[in-house]
């Protein structure tokens, strides 16, 4: 069965939750009231342009004049030039007593004549027409006339599209605005979770050893049980290291009296080898035991991270008092002194002095340590010039008890120690070829923060 795929990332992200959720209802709200604002404006630009047509119809009704037979004429032009110019979209026509008298502007088309003073669709010379009539008596006339004045429906569209474009480009201001203003409270109301997450991954790198009391009240709480339960961890830790400690010594002291006794009746002519052996092993069996079982009560524990740099420098300059008298040269290559890696100092200190102790066992002349960070990882790669290993023996020095060279002093716990206190933390180990000749032990830790 395959696995659920993970879940997007607005899900997990409740920054993300809370600005797309008030994107969505900034533009459902904008969109409304862009709608309504728009139908207003709609309503009152048709307002505004029966009222303007009224006043060119009344302009009209007070110009006209009927000569003796019947010709209908203005006294004067119209005082909106633009019913003068063709194709300009305003039109007026007189028509009375079997006579018709147009604007210059609407050529030789005949509106149709509509309902009395009512605003209503028409046809013009160039399409639809918003068109208003009203019916007169001409000075010098008895009979009415009537009057029709139009405006062309582009015209009217040109004026709500001049509309649209001003009030989408104001809600598109208004839209922002308000995202930046969301975008800001968001990030505000957010930061003592941020400050929550800068404070743990400080107590992962060791700089201190608890989250701030100064949180607002919704999430004091939260960091609070967090606290208490950072200090329960270190109690539990500290309690195991205790307790294998107590272990240790109390298994060691009677086991260096058994192997002082064997020798003792080796000494006095008796076979004491069985005792002697079976003592060893148990000693092995425990030293690597309480290795295991304090790697695995730090693992994962908050503050778990040592720089390593400083410690294979420690570790180096013990290593090299041991074999003074065979003149070891030792050799440090760091990328950086910020290496951190996220393991516990102890258990670091473990791991670098079995894999350096090691090299130094079997190394003729020198020793090279190299230290660099890559993709999240540590890599500490431990070089000797001695007479390497075989491929195929190369599994087999990790298994506990495993001596390939019982001329060299030791238990054949080191490598074996290494490789599982490394594979707890989530690290390796292997063994590869050096450039100097010898061996090459290949440590991988995480890397802190």
């Amino acid at each position: 069965m395959a696995d659920p795929a993970p879940p997007a990332r607005w899900r997990r992200s409740f920054r993300l939750r809370l600005v797309l959720g008030a994107l969505v209802w900034i533009g459902l709200g904008l969109a409304l009231c862009g709608g309504a604002l728009y139908a207003v404006m709609r309503t009152h630009l048709l307002a505004e342009i029966e009222e303007e047509l009224g006043h060119h119809g009344g302009e009209l009704a007070a110009m006209v004049v009927q000569g003796p037979g019947g010709a209908l004429g203005l006294r004067t032009e119209m005082s909106d030039h633009r019913f003068a110019a063709p194709g300009s979209g305003y039109y007026w026509q007189m028509e009375g007593a079997g006579v018709l008298l147009r604007s210059p502007s609407l050529g030789v088309f005949r509106l149709s004549p509509g309902p009395a003073e009512a605003l209503h669709e028409g046809a013009g010379p160039e399409g639809a027409v918003r068109q208003l009539d009203r019916a007169v008596v001409p000075a010098g006339g008895s009979a009415p006339v009537r009057i029709s004045v139009a405006i062309g429906e582009d015209q009217v569209a040109v004026l709500l599209r001049g509309f649209a474009r001003s009030l989408a480009l104001s809600l598109a201001l208004v839209a922002a605005g308000l995202m930046a203003a969301v975008v800001a409270q968001v990030t505000y109301g957010l930061r003592p979770l941020t400050r929550i997450r800068a404070g743990l991954a400080a107590i992962r790198r060791g700089e201190q050893d608890r989250l701030p009391d100064d949180l607002p009240l919704e999430v004091q709480p939260l960091a609070t049980s967090l606290n208490e339960m950072i200090r329960a961890n270190d109690e539990v830790v500290q309690r195991a290291r205790t307790q294998a400690g107590n272990l240790a010594h109390a298994l060691k002291t009677p086991l260096a009296i058994l192997i002082d006794e064997a020798h003792r009746l080796q000494a006095a002519g008796q076979d004491g080898s069985v005792v002697l052996r079976e003592a060893e092993r148990m000693r092995r069996q425990i030293d690597y035991q309480l290795a295991q079982a304090r790697a695995a009560a730090s693992r994962g524990r908050p503050r778990t991270a040592t720089p390593v740099v400083p410690a294979v420098r420690e570790i180096v300059a013990a290593v090299s008092r041991m074999h003074r008298e065979r003149d070891l040269d030792f050799a440090l290559e760091a990328a950086g002194e910020d290496a951190v890696a996220a393991v516990e100092a102890e258990d670091l200190d473990e791991l670098l002095g079995n894999v350096i102790e090691n090299a130094a066992k079997f190394a003729r002349h020198r020793v090279a340590v190299s230290v660099a960070s890559h993709g999240g990882r540590l890599l500490v790669h431990v070089d000797d010039d001695g007479p390497g290993l075989p491929e195929a023996a190369r599994e087999a020095v990790f298994r506990v008890g495993q001596r390939l060279d019982e001329g060299v002093p030791g238990h054949g716990l080191g490598l074996a120690i290494v490789r599982d206190i490394a594979a707890l933390y989530g690290g390796r180990v292997a063994i590869g070829t050096s450039p100097l000749g010898g061996a090459r032990l290949i440590l991988e830790l995480p890397q802190a923060g």
